[in-house]
């Protein structure tokens, strides 16, 4: 009898988990099926419906019999209108299912074993798992609170090295909601003038949530431009998450090589997906600064209320829908070991679910979302405080 091998992982994914934000929802969902009340407070997405007018687009384009298969890098008319926004030709543009995918395309195409990517800390958690599934490997270099969560000259030239691909920047950030001015791009151009074997991955899906003015690093740093990438999509401002449709804009030749990955993967992205962005990005924005404007509100709701608690530390974000609170004062009480602790402690005893910074490469903070709708905020920072003024009790019963 032949002998029973057991399922063996490849190596490219040993050290690769589901991310702990989805975990932590997971346990979430688990927690509300025993019957508890749970607030999560702990992905990204919009409480906003779709726009009418992109849900009816995509009901005209399946009427029409736009069910086909679409081009491997988009269609003709997205493309184009992608190309006109950033003034650049067609063939700089792809579509994909998704801007992850448009990371992963890129990352596949460009690196061999070894090759180094540089990504600044706290950084959105798939940035490090895509590289590390490419080949690459990952060099962090931590921006701390004080830094405003973002990258230096100075650290960004002590990260370079002769097998140094690319640096992965994100603004506004996920998750802290740090965005570079243009004097900060112009900084770190400066620094990459002198190496130009080192790219620029310019994560953007953020764009339209600023509440601070925003630059994109295209426009910052346009001597870059041979070698920078620029990854947006629909699911943020638009509240189109599930439609899954992101592109990257970039050099014509990276372009090509991301299209070659994207053909043998998804090939193109949903047709019907495709006609409703066109419309999202054809369409009036008016609702977009309205949605701006509410996310603005809740962001100075969620700031006011944690300043208030003892043991955090709330700054105020520039973009985004997220706060980055340092915790480290409630773990110097002494119960917890860690970030990750106090945020199973909120999710057991709270019944509130964030993501604790680890998860994005910065221990001793918290990422809460503030996409959700004003009751779920307030219920749950009413129960984040109550958390804390009981622990506060229980520490002073303990003396």
């Amino acid at each position: 009898m032949a002998e029973i091998v057991r399922f063996q992982r490849a190596d490219r994914i040993s050290g690769i988990a589901l991310s702990e934000i989805v975990q932590i929802s997971e346990r979430a969902r688990m927690l509300r099926g025993e019957g508890h009340d749970v607030t999560a407070l702990s992905t990204g997405e919009p409480d906003f419906p779709t726009p009418e007018h992109v849900i009816a687009a995509a009901h005209e384009a399946a009427s029409r019999g736009e069910t086909k298969y679409p081009p491997t890098a988009g269609t003709v008319t997205l493309r184009d209108a992608i190309a006109e926004r950033a003034g650049v030709e067609r063939e700089s543009v792809v579509v994909s299912t998704g801007a992850k995918q448009v990371l992963a395309n890129a990352m596949l195409a460009t690196l061999n074993p070894g090759d180094e990517v540089i990504i600044p800390t706290p950084y959105w958690t798939s940035y490090s798992d895509i590289v590390a599934m490419a080949g690459g490997k990952v060099v962090t270099v931590p921006c701390s609170m004080a830094e405003g969560f973002k990258l230096t000259a100075d650290k960004l030239a002590a990260a370079i090295t002769p097998r140094t691909r690319w640096i992965m920047l994100n603004s506004p950030s996920n998750p802290s909601g740090a965005i570079y001015s243009a004097g900060e791009i112009e900084a770190l151009a400066e620094v990459l003038q002198q190496y130009p074997h080192v790219w620029v991955l310019s994560d953007e899906i953020y764009e339209h949530l600023s509440y601070q003015p925003f630059v994109s690093f295209a426009a910052a740093a346009p001597a870059l431009r041979d070698r920078l990438l620029i990854v947006n999509g629909v699911s943020k401002a638009w509240a189109m998450t599930g439609w899954r449709i992101g592109w990257g804009i970039g050099p014509a030749e990276l372009i090509k090589a991301m299209i070659v990955v994207q053909g043998q993967v998804t090939s193109g992205a949903c047709s019907i997906s495709q006609a409703a962005a066109l419309a999202a990005l054809e369409g009036e924005e008016s609702l977009l600064g309205d949605r701006r404007n509410e996310f603005e509100a809740r962001r100075n709701l969620i700031v006011d209320r944690l300043n208030a608690v003892p043991g955090i530390e709330c700054p105020i974000p520039d973009g985004a829908f997220y706060v980055f609170p340092n915790i480290e004062g409630l773990i110097e009480t002494g119960r917890f070991s860690s970030d990750a602790e106090v945020c199973d402690w909120f999710l057991n005893e709270a019944h509130v679910a964030i993501v604790p910074g680890r998860a994005f490469g910065l221990p001793g903070h918290a990422r809460i979302s503030f996409a959700y709708a004003r009751s779920d905020l307030e219920k749950g920072l009413d129960r984040i405080e109550a958390a804390v003024a009981k622990l506060t009790e229980i520490e002073e019963t303990d003396r």
